[in-house]
């Protein structure tokens, strides 16, 4: 699918993985530029699409193709890993491929046609040093001076990762953006709730920075399986049960892998109206 100028409107696919929503603009044939206020009007669930990332698709000269991420609120995130399969899984239907490289603000990111529908992404290394978290000053990121000892993860984006006996019981409405404002993180986190159920399951709730409670988020599950596992609470590879659904996560040696089903629901077009709206 290709986007229209801005004059005829602009055009826009509807996108989830496990119910984790996306509106994506393919940027390479469009006029009309992504700014933080169309970010937050498409954002608007009543008044606009209503999405938890927006993302844009661009070509790039040493990948398939340049991501770009936007929370709802209008600020920018450098990843957004169920995002990034469902793009994937658009650009392999439409060139043929079953490999595709990917440039991110994280950097240059491998997915792949992992079969029986489902797409697999690479979503590297996960950052465990305080300063590329990043923290605001040094603290020992397996145990964080928080009430709860959580875990802190970078995955290109900052995580903050409790473990709880009952995931279903925590009040995510009140403790997600308590956490994500914590002066620990310059740069606010996303805030995930992990109960282990097994040595290779965990049951995960989230809160995203700068977009609220989400059915499922590729890179808070990869930071989860991370902290799961450097706790030595369950192996590397584990099924991941968010509140959308399941993700599977396997930290190699090369990265963390995520797989998991997508979903490209319908395409629409915003109206000129709509965008003049912005100005």
């Amino acid at each position: 699918m290709s986007n229209a100028p801005s004059s005829n409107g602009l055009a826009f696919m509807k996108m989830h993985g496990l119910g984790n929503d996306f509106v994506v603009i393919d940027q390479r044939s469009a006029s009309t530029r992504v700014t933080p206020a169309l970010a937050r009007a498409l954002g608007d669930r009543h008044r606009g699409v209503g999405f938890d990332q927006l993302a844009t698709i661009e070509t790039d000269a040493e990948a398939d193709a340049r991501l770009t991420f936007w929370n709802a609120d209008g600020s920018l995130s450098a990843t957004c890993g169920n995002a990034t399969r469902c793009i994937a899984r658009h650009l392999m239907d439409q060139t043929g491929k079953d490999r595709l490289t990917l440039r991110t603000e994280r950097g240059f990111l491998k997915a792949e046609d992992a079969g029986n529908g489902l797409t697999r992404v690479n979503m590297g290394a996960p950052l465990l040093d305080w300063r590329e978290v990043p923290l605001a000053q040094y603290a020992d990121t397996l145990h964080l001076p928080i009430e709860g000892a959580p875990v802190a993860t970078g995955m290109g984006n900052p995580h903050c990762t409790f473990f709880v006996e009952d995931a279903e019981a925590v009040d995510l409405a009140a403790r997600g953006p308590e956490f994500e404002h914590h002066p620990l993180f310059p740069e606010r986190t996303n805030v995930e709730f992990v109960q282990v159920l097994s040595p290779d399951a965990i049951r995960l709730r989230i809160w995203e920075r700068g977009t609220g409670i989400t059915l499922a988020s590729g890179s808070c599950s990869c930071a989860a399986a991370v902290a799961s596992a450097r706790r030595g609470l369950t192996g590397r590879r584990v099924a991941v049960h968010v509140d959308g659904g399941q993700l599977e996560i396997d930290w190699r040696d090369d990265g963390v892998w995520m797989t998991g089903p997508t979903a490209h629901v319908f395409d629409g077009v915003l109206t000129p109206a709509f965008l003049a709206g912005l100005e």
